[in-house]
């Protein structure tokens, strides 16, 4: 009894056991390599100016991909045909790929937005029909908060394939707001009491120097431009500040308020005892 099974023992199980050591010393071995590996590429990945959110979903799908390969290699120890088991792997993921197309559009635009930073948390962009300040930026979407405090969220994919206006990248903004004159209107002497209103607003960038000039002629008088930078966090409050000084310097002064010429009020219906409008912008 012994003697027949010992050819046994010899050709199968001890084989067999020696196998499963190694498959297991193996898996021991690949572990331990894949965490050094993965742990070495985190800590360059957060030297740079990589989300530490994307940091982790990149080394946590690498180290998924990385126990894959490690399982067939041992599977190919073993003398398992492993060219099946690649082929229903890849059959899975194209299946996979072809149901979640969409979703894995915006995680690769999400890893583009971070590698490339063409805005940041607290910008102030327009970018996919939507005009805000950005709040987050996640793997898959980024929320843009309008100037009416309504929360929107936007698909990566959208943000990152439409033209993106950054309004915080640079630290000033020109401000431009019209002042319309009437017909009769000292355009030379509203130009100069414009320039010396602008003096009173806070906030502008003295880098640049305001201007006032003449932007066109229309049938109701002459179109002022009146220009100055304002420091991009402040840009609402002298973009309203010029508004008011325009309305207060343009009516303190005199300065006629702009009437609708006859040929306008007989094709639009407004009988010439019309009040004029009361708004010089």
């Amino acid at each position: 009894m012994l003697t027949t099974s010992f050819p046994v023992l010899a050709s199968v199980v001890i084989p067999f056991l020696f196998k499963l050591v190694g498959a297991v010393a193996l898996w021991i071995a690949g572990n331990w390599f894949i965490k050094l590996a993965l742990r070495l590429l985190k800590r360059s990945l957060n030297s740079g100016r990589l989300d530490p959110t994307l940091i982790s979903y990149l080394i946590n799908i690498l180290g998924a991909l990385l126990k894959i390969v490690l399982v067939v290699a041992i599977l190919g120890f073993f003398g398992v045909q492993t060219a099946s088991f690649a082929a229903l792997l890849a059959g899975a993921g194209v299946a996979i790929g072809a149901a979640w197309s969409g979703m894995l559009s915006n995680f690769a635009a999400g890893v583009f937005l971070q590698i490339f930073r063409p805005f940041a948390v607290g910008d102030f962009i327009t970018a996919g029909g939507v005009t805000g300040t950005v709040e987050d930026i996640d793997i898959f979407v980024t929320s843009i908060k309008t100037v009416e405090n309504v929360r929107n969220i936007v698909p990566n994919a959208k943000l990152f394939s439409d033209t993106v206006q950054n309004f915080s990248t640079h630290s000033s903004r020109r401000v431009d707001l019209v002042a319309q004159l009437d017909n009769s209107a000292d355009v030379d002497k509203a130009m100069a009491l414009l320039k010396e209103g602008l003096k009173s607003v806070p906030n502008q960038d003295p880098a640049f120097q305001p201007t006032v000039e003449v932007l066109e002629f229309t049938e109701r008088g002459p179109k002022l431009a009146v220009r100055p930078y304002a420091h991009t966090n402040d840009y609402w409050q002298v973009y309203f500040d010029t508004n008011r000084m325009i309305a207060d310097v343009l009516g303190r002064n005199g300065f006629p308020t702009p009437r609708i010429p006859v040929a306008m009020m007989s094709g639009s219906g407004v009988s010439a005892g019309s009040r004029p409008f009361d708004s010089a912008n």
